[in-house]
């Protein structure tokens, strides 16, 4: 009740504030002098058709001198699969640079028919994208052509493109950083970065270099030096009296060539900065996190309306079935029978005839109960205090892997909640494996979690992505699960044991009761598709952004409609199972212990479902991809499973025990 209740409040104050949400952030500002250094750090390349992220320097780039330096990184940055190093391009505060030269490279050979392709053309083919990194802002990626220009705050900018004609990979060899600044109002030589955007273009440069550079071999990169450019354009032709940046009508003027994905290849790049006098430094997340209102608010406020709806018509359900029915069944069980009942003797039909077996605990694995409802009471304290943390704007985007952390340290700490759930459940059903029942809750969720990490990370590996975690990551995960969470586990066991068993207002007979035939709308199969999919109706919209941020790189920060639509899903969930279950009861079947989990469980399984047609909008067809994709969506699925289970056998159990102990029971 006290968590329900804060959630009300914080959901209120939040909709009062505005539903976008919004972000504290987590480092304070660093202001540039005018020609001070500023660092462009490049992170893992990303791909939709693989879902494999890969290390910037596995492709042949032009890398700094004395080679890539890792930035150091946090248990969260791990996991995502994040890899931050230093670059060798050269940037300064506020001054311009046309057409730099960064490195020679040598991509490998050209593209044959019945060759293997270099490196770089795999990763082009694959649609791979670079994501950089200017003081902590990611880049933005600028497209243009003959009519528009787009700017896409999300999955950075592609490594190269495949010709509509011939079907060749180009490299995009050149790029336009853009940065905007703004200058600091107490020190006015002073500016602040508040927008990072990278232009790629494909250029063929002709070029001839000094004689030691023609032994170069495939993958390697020759460090920074000046290369004659024999047909340059006009941002590169040192010739020109005024300098220009390189521009859209350049790159493809009559007669220009794209650079394809091989051979010796010059990089270049443009440096342009412009002061942003409108946009604040504390403000420069926005426009990445509303993604350029790529997704309008309306989308999420139709899906609540969606959801409400859903809502609204099981709660006049439950007004109109439960609540009559019950006032008439406690007005016939509650009065006194006249003679003439007594004499007849009336049989007695409906629930109440199943009091004595009501709570009876369930025939098949106690145990095993109590462990999958300690499991998903975890999971559910984990869930609403992560997204309350962040609706409140406590994990910001620009602290990288905070999301991850806090979602593992909560875990974590929710393990005493596990203990005592579990403890109590299984002393309610008078079982006498403690140890092994404790056991259980503290390695058997957390152990299928790990044994399929440890599956993904060799699939990772054997792949050559950066999602594969070091072995001072796992480490460290051990002593989390070994050292934190498991102790927390037997602490929370060991109050719960030490409380009395949950005391009921109804006997339970020696004798279990016979159950008659059901009805097929109560069999198990039914009760699973309907109890499971109006619950995902109600919040089907929002998975589908979630996994748009998981699987394609966008951002999710709208962290306020998320705690309206967890709420709505926690309501819905625990509605229909009670609805279920007075039915189950009047058909005076009596093991609704299971049957409530289930339930209300089932709605996992339709996510899980729903993973198969999501899947068919990523393009992917390796199988490294199905097994990392549809191995994590399982995982979810199941977590989600055993969270809502939870929630709809503990809304049961107050039900039941409500409504039986309003009842006189000879």
């Amino acid at each position: 009740p006290t968590i329900l209740t804060m959630r009300s409040l914080i959901a209120a104050a939040l909709l009062v504030q505005g539903v976008q949400g919004f972000y504290l952030p987590g480092v304070n500002p660093y202001s540039f002098s005018e020609g001070e250094a500023v660092k462009l750090k490049v992170n893992k390349m990303t791909s939709q058709k693989t879902l494999l992220p890969v290390d910037y320097y596995r492709l042949p780039f032009c890398q700094p001198e004395g080679g890539p330096k890792m930035d150091h990184e946090n248990l969260g940055e791990f996991l995502a699969g994040d890899r931050i190093e230093s670059s060798p391009y050269r940037i300064n505060m506020k001054v311009d640079m046309y057409c730099e030269q960064l490195c020679i490279s040598n991509l490998g050979r050209g593209e044959q028919k019945g060759v293997s392709p270099n490196k770089m053309v795999r990763a082009i083919r694959k649609n791979y994208h670079n994501n950089w990194i200017v003081d902590n802002i990611p880049a933005a990626s600028k497209v243009e052509d003959d009519t528009t220009v787009t700017t896409r705050y999300w999955q950075g900018f592609p490594v190269g493109f495949i010709a509509k004609d011939t079907k060749r990979a180009y490299v995009h060899n050149h790029v336009n950083i853009e940065i905007q600044y703004h200058s600091v109002e107490t020190e006015p030589d002073k500016g602040r970065i508040v927008r990072f955007t990278v232009e790629p273009f494909s250029i063929k440069h002709d070029f001839e270099a000094s004689a030691d550079d023609d032994d170069a071999e495939e993958g390697t990169v020759k460090g920074f030096k000046v290369a004659d450019i024999t047909n340059p354009i006009e941002s590169c032709n040192p010739g020109m009296s005024a300098k220009q940046h390189t521009r859209y009508e350049m790159v493809y003027a009559r007669g220009r060539e794209p650079q394809p994905a091989s051979g010796r290849v010059l990089f270049t790049y443009d440096v342009i900065w412009n002061e942003n006098p409108d946009l604040h430094w504390a403000s420069r997340w926005d426009i990445y996190l509303s993604m350029d209102n790529a997704i309008p608010a309306k989308v999420h406020w139709l899906s609540i309306l969606n959801s409400l709806v859903i809502v609204v018509v099981l709660s006049a359900m439950i007004g109109a079935i439960l609540v009559r029915n019950l006032r008439r069944d406690f007005g016939r069980y509650n009065r006194l029978a006249s003679d003439e009942e007594k004499a007849e003797d009336l049989e007695e039909f409906g629930w109440k005839l199943v009091h004595a077996d009501v709570f009876r605990p369930p025939s098949f694995s106690p145990l095993l109960l109590a462990v999958c409802c300690g499991t998903g009471a975890q999971l559910f304290c984990m869930s609403i205090l992560t997204v309350l943390f962040s609706a409140m704007g406590f994990l910001s985007p620009s602290n990288r892997g905070a999301l991850i952390m806090a979602q593992l340290l909560l875990y974590v700490l929710m393990g005493s909640v596990a203990g005592y759930v579990t403890s109590r459940l299984y002393k309610t059903f008078k079982g006498k494996s403690w140890q092994k029942a404790t056991a259980a809750v503290a390695f058997g969720f957390p152990g299928i979690c790990f044994g399929l990490f440890i599956i993904m990370n060799i699939v990772a590996l054997s792949q050559g992505s950066s999602d594969a975690v070091p072995v001072t990551t796992m480490i460290v995960l051990l002593v989390l699960w070994f050292g934190i969470s498991t102790p927390l586990v037997f602490f929370g066991a060991y109050f719960g044991y030490k409380q009395e068993a949950i005391e009921f207002p109804v006997n339970t007979s020696s004798i279990p009761r016979q159950i008659p035939d059901q009805p097929w709308f109560m069999s198990v199969p039914f009760s699973l598709m309907v109890g499971g999919i109006l619950p995902f109706g109600a919040c089907f919209v929002e998975l589908y952004f979630i996994l748009a941020s998981v699987w394609t790189d966008q951002y999710y920060y709208v962290f306020a409609f998320l705690l309206l639509v967890f709420g709505i899903l926690i309501i819905t969930c625990a509605e229909i199972t009670v609805l279920f279950n007075y039915f189950q009861l009047t058909g005076e079947n009596y093991h609704w212990w299971w049957r409530s989990f289930t339930t209300a469980g089932s709605t996992g399984i339709y996510v899980f479902l729903y993973s198969f047609v999501y899947f068919k909008q990523l393009e992917a067809n390796a199988f490294a991809t199905y097994v990392l994709y549809f191995g994590y969506m399982g995982l979810a699925s199941l977590g989600l499973f055993l969270m809502t289970g939870c929630v709809g056998l503990m809304s049961c159990l107050l039900f039941n025990k409500t409504i039986f102990g309003s009842i006189k029971i000879d």
